[in-house]
């Protein structure tokens, strides 16, 4: 948890205190978020085995968040729809054995930037990864939020950078921070990210695959139909007229981030 300067005033807190071994520190946080004037809601969790009481009570909660922000929380019409145009680039490679071609935006400091048009027009002024960046960070104001997709490897060192990404947002801007690996992000919060309020601005985050894995009896491997999938959610967002910028990082992932990491503090400096 961040110090209470780090958060804007559109957050509410739910806090789950475990009744059997309290995190004392955890206590003082939280205790300080209500003193800054923070709404907390507190849930005392009496033991471990009463988590299944916790997963219906926010089951509950989703679809009632759900059904006044106007996401459908029985149905994914919106993840279908990053399914459907997943299938139309995987059956083109299926087809003539290779994705169709991009053209990036940006290509310089280790990076290939890539949008829609509109978001492409909205960002090519930028001449590095920062000045583009900032432009990006700068369309999120107050009541937004922003989400880091990360389509690479689900390891601790990646979400380490990736999280430091999140913090240095969500610290210097007060927003509203989320991340997530994909396309497990897919059937969770990507539903949100397309069919909520537009009111997220988002990084996707993609690299070439080091190590290809054939899918058996077809033509393309498993990278790239992880490539499909992040081409397939960009452009649902695109279409929803979100507010979104694609980072393709070269096969050292370690070293993309190191320099994603370090554009996004220079672009929030």
């Amino acid at each position: 948890m961040a110090k209470p300067e780090s958060y804007g005033n559109d957050r509410v807190f739910a806090y789950l205190r475990l009744e059997s071994a309290p995190d004392r520190a955890q206590d003082a946080a939280v205790e300080a978020l209500e003193k800054a004037g923070q709404p907390v809601v507190h849930i005392a969790v009496q033991e471990p085995y009463a988590i299944g009481e916790e997963f219906f009570r926010w089951e509950i909660a989703t679809a009632v968040a759900g059904s006044i922000i106007g996401i459908n929380a029985f149905n994914q019409p919106d993840v279908e729809a990053s399914k459907i145009e997943t299938r139309k680039l995987t059956s083109e490679y299926e087809a003539k054995g290779k994705l169709p071609e991009e053209m990036p935006f940006f290509t310089g400091d280790g990076v290939k930037l890539y949008a829609d048009a509109r978001n492409t027009e909205a960002l090519k002024n930028g001449k590095t990864l920062a000045e583009i960046l900032k432009t990006h960070l700068s369309r999120a104001g107050a009541g937004d939020y922003f989400a880091v997709l990360g389509y690479i490897t689900m390891n601790a060192e990646n979400e380490a950078a990736l999280q430091g990404i999140r913090h240095t947002v969500r610290d210097t801007k007060k927003l509203a921070t989320v991340l997530g690996f994909g396309p497990r992000f897919l059937h969770s919060t990507g539903q949100a990210y397309k069919g909520g309020p537009n009111s997220g601005v988002f990084l996707q985050i993609t690299t070439d695959d080091s190590i290809e894995l054939p899918v058996p009896e077809q033509k393309y491997t498993f990278g790239v139909v992880k490539a499909a999938q992040a081409r397939g959610d960009f452009a649902v967002l695109a279409e929803r007229g979100r507010r979104a910028l694609r980072v393709h990082l070269r096969k050292d992932v370690s070293a993309g981030l190191a320099k994603l990491q370090a554009a996004v503090k220079q672009a929030l400096a």
